[in-house]
């Protein structure tokens, strides 16, 4: 059987590399951090890194490093179960109440990544009798999460309020309505329209759910995500997130939100129950994170000056940039060839970025998706900018 199988992926994965899209991974041989050095056919070569999710620079900083080093030596270096056998430690609930004391919710829940906590959050709470109503441009993990519950499925445009409105009447058919949406929408750098979706929700008496993965340590004054942005701390029913980006750039997730949802999840949301632990220095890592945002807002002001910096000085240079409210900047490019090829080039002139084409994003809407960290000087975005000029000019994609 394998032989024919074989001959049918063959095919598949040649179809993908002609049409430009077979994405190559690169090897990074340095500590994740602004500036990195890769592996290169010839050796090593330095870049500037502009493609990280390392949004306030803590994926390398000596405080997260010494206190997962110590919690190792103190605990071990795994918990070798799930949560409800023998799989909590005091650090896993000492983290549960810094992230809940972060976004002012009654509690918190971690999994082992956020694909897990929106994979795991619908089919717990909802039934055939209810409805979701979900954003066009939610995160796979959400959709994944909504396809494997049974509820009813609705869909609205990307924050579009009136599309979402006519949804959430159609849905009043439905006992229970949850609309779901990402705070910060990856691939565009665009913020949800929060406060008018809580106004709907409102009328229509539904539920809210955000996932903050790329907005919370980022978006807000003090970068404590979309519900400080529009001021609806502690007044949204349920948010996700993740420790993987702005919160030291590890692995894990959480649900954090009101206490009757964290309880039922506790109970029956698979990711949880049939997934061990993060481990305990991980755990440890994630709770001096939140210990690092509460004493000032440096790494976040630092944050916000780069994006004004960076997406100001492309503007002028003429790029096609989508609007945003993030630390994302879509630089876009339309083909996938090219977006490949810019960031080829880029590469040789020691600037590190992705191109990101379908199915990552719709056809004929591929870019070169930057993203900024506190952690970036101003020399570093001033050579960035110098080298997308250069080879936008080459490239004919400005003048």
């Amino acid at each position: 059987m394998y032989q024919d199988f074989q001959k049918h992926l063959q095919l598949e994965l040649q179809g993908i590399r002609d049409a430009g899209l077979y994405k190559n991974e690169r090897v990074i041989v340095t500590p994740q951090s602004s500036g990195i050095r890769v592996a290169t056919p010839d050796g090593e070569a330095e870049v500037i890194n502009f493609c990280a999710n390392n949004y306030l620079g803590l994926a390398d900083n000596k405080e997260l490093i010494e206190a997962a080093k110590q919690r190792m030596d103190e605990r071990g270096y795994g918990m070798a179960s799930v949560r409800f056998i023998c799989g909590t430690q005091d650090t896993h609930k000492q983290l549960e109440r810094a992230i809940s004391d972060f976004f002012g919710t009654d509690d918190t829940i971690l999994y082992a990544a956020c694909f897990d906590a929106n994979g795991g959050l619908f089919e717990p709470l909802l039934t055939e009798q209810d409805a979701i109503i979900s954003d066009a441009l939610n995160h796979a993990s959400i959709i994944d999460g909504v396809r494997l519950c049974k509820a009813v499925r609705y869909r609205y445009k990307n924050g579009d309020v009136e599309d979402l409105e006519e949804q959430l009447r159609k849905a009043q058919a439905q006992r229970f309505r949850i609309i779901a949406t990402d705070g910060v929408f990856s691939m565009d750098g665009n913020v949800c329209p929060l406060d008018k979706i809580y106004q709907l929700a409102q009328k229509y008496n539904a539920l809210v759910m955000v996932d903050e993965s790329h907005s919370a340590g980022v978006v807000g004054a003090t970068g404590h995500g979309v519900t400080e942005q529009y001021n609806l701390r502690g007044k949204i029913e349920i948010i996700t997130g993740t420790l993987g980006k702005a919160f030291g750039g590890s692995v894990g997730g959480f649900t954090t939100g009101k206490q009757e949802i964290i309880d039922m999840l506790r109970q029956r949301s698979r990711p949880y129950l049939f997934s061990n632990s993060i481990p305990p220095m991980i755990a440890a890592a994630g709770l001096k994170t939140f210990e690092i945002l509460t004493r000032d807002n440096t790494l976040q002001d630092r944050l916000h000056n780069n994006t004004r910096y960076f997406v100001d000085k492309m503007l002028a240079a003429g790029f096609d940039i989508k609007p945003t409210q993030s630390a994302i900047c879509a630089v876009m490019l339309y083909d996938a060839r090219l977006s490949q090829e810019f960031a080829a080039k880029l590469q040789e002139e020691g600037i590190y970025v992705t191109g990101f084409y379908y199915p990552v994003v719709p056809k004929g809407q591929a870019r070169i998706r930057v993203q900024l960290s506190a952690a970036h000087t101003t020399s570093q975005l001033d050579k960035g900018i110098a080298a997308f000029v250069k080879v936008g000019k080459q490239l004919s994609v400005i003048k």
